[in-house]
Parts: structure tokens; C-alpha cells; sequence
């Protein structure tokens, strides 16, 4: 396997794992989901993995040509997604991570909201799905290998929401708020990579080492 091609493959393996945060989700869950019946915790969480998968599938085949018809040229989702990227890694790192209580008298699915979005399919994933599968860049297999890395990562997030009461317990909040903000340092120095790639630095860096 081509070597670069490798490197691009664990490159979006991080990055979607960053923005998608499977650890970040497993807390919230067990949070949200406290006072439910293990029968419908499970219901709840494969609920949250198939809407948010469909919202990022989505974006993968149509997120590129809706910013086609709206004339936005992908380098300034490359850009702005570079700078919201790397405030959101901000928030990972520095955010307090106790969740607030779901609210009892709220009727609607939290499968949905907080779970699905922002949870799972949070903006910063949502923006990396798009990105990380640009039409004018990568072949239609490489995208396919990418939407693959996608669903093994909801399907891991989906197995942390099945295992949220063990894993808590073995790990505790303190070893989840160090995962997460960990994931959140990597993730800012992504984000500032897109961001260089966008303004073209490490082709002025060459130039000027010439």
C-alpha cells in the first residue's frame, strides 16, 4: 500500500475521531441516560449512531456540491473550518466536561439532541467529512476508504455508548477528561495544518528555504 496514501488514511483516522470524540460522547451518554433501562439505553444509543451517520454521510456526498451551488469555493470551508476546528479543540481543552442534567420535562428524543448533534455529529465533523473527502483532490475510492474510517469510528462510539457504565467506572471522570483533552491538543494541531494547507505556507516555507 502506497505509503502516502497510508499516512492520509491514520491522518483522517485522527482527525474524524477528534472531531466525532467517541470518549467525549461515552460521558455525556452515561450522564444522560443515568435513570434509563439498559433496554433502552441501547435503543437510545443505536438511535444517535444511525441519525448522526446519516447527517455525515450526507455531507460526504452532497456537502461539496451544496457549497458548489452556493459558489463557495472549498478552500474557504478549508479555512474557516481550519479556524472553527481549532476552537473547538480550545473548548475541549479547557471547557469544564461535567455535563449538565438532561432536562426531565423536555419532550424529545436525546437521541437526537444532545446525542446525534452536537454530540456525535458535532460541526467540527460535519466540516472534516467534507473536507477530508474534496472532490478536486481525492479519487472516489480514497473517499470511499474515508467514509469506511467514518463508520468504524461510529461503530466504535456506538460500542463506548454500550459499555458507558463499565468503562466509567474503570476509567472514572478524571481519566475521561484527560482522553478528551488529549484528543483536543492533536485535534488544534490538525486544524492548524488545514489552515496552512489553505494559505499555501508550506510552499512559501520551500520557497523561501530556496
Amino acid at each position: 500500500m502506497d505509503s502516502e496514501f497510508t499516512d492520509k488514511l491514520i491522518k483522517d483516522f485522527m482527525f474524524l475521531w477528534a472531531t466525532i470524540d467517541p470518549v467525549g460522547t461515552l460521558a455525556l451518554f452515561a450522564s444522560v441516560t443515568v435513570y434509563f433501562t439498559p433496554e433502552h439505553r441501547k435503543s437510545t444509543a443505536l438511535k444517535a449512531i444511525l441519525y448522526s451517520g446519516a447527517i455525515l454521510i450526507c455531507s460526504i456526498i452532497f456537502g461539496q456540491l451544496l457549497l458548489s451551488y452556493m459558489g463557495i469555493q472549498l478552500i474557504s470551508l478549508q479555512f474557516s473550518g481550519g479556524i472553527i476546528l481549532f476552537l473547538f479543540a480550545l473548548q475541549m481543552i479547557f471547557k469544564n466536561n461535567t455535563e449538565d442534567k438532561p432536562n426531565k420535562e423536555a419532550n424529545h428524543d436525546i437521541a437526537v439532541f444532545p446525542l446525534a448533534i452536537p454530540s456525535i455529529a458535532t460541526p467540527g465533523a460535519i466540516m472534516a467529512a467534507i473536507i477530508l473527502t474534496d472532490n478536486h483532490v481525492f479519487s472516489i475510492s480514497t473517499q470511499i476508504c474515508t467514509a469506511i474510517i467514518l463508520l468504524v469510528i461510529l461503530g466504535i462510539t456506538y460500542l463506548f455508548m454500550l459499555l458507558a457504565t463499565p468503562i466509567m467506572k474503570l476509567i472514572g471522570n478524571n481519566g475521561a477528561t484527560i482522553l478528551v483533552k488529549i484528543m483536543g491538543m492533536i485535534l488544534a494541531a490538525l486544524s492548524t495544518e488545514i489552515v496552512m494547507d489553505a494559505l499555501n505556507i508550506p510552499e512559501w516555507v520551500d520557497t523561501f528555504a530556496k
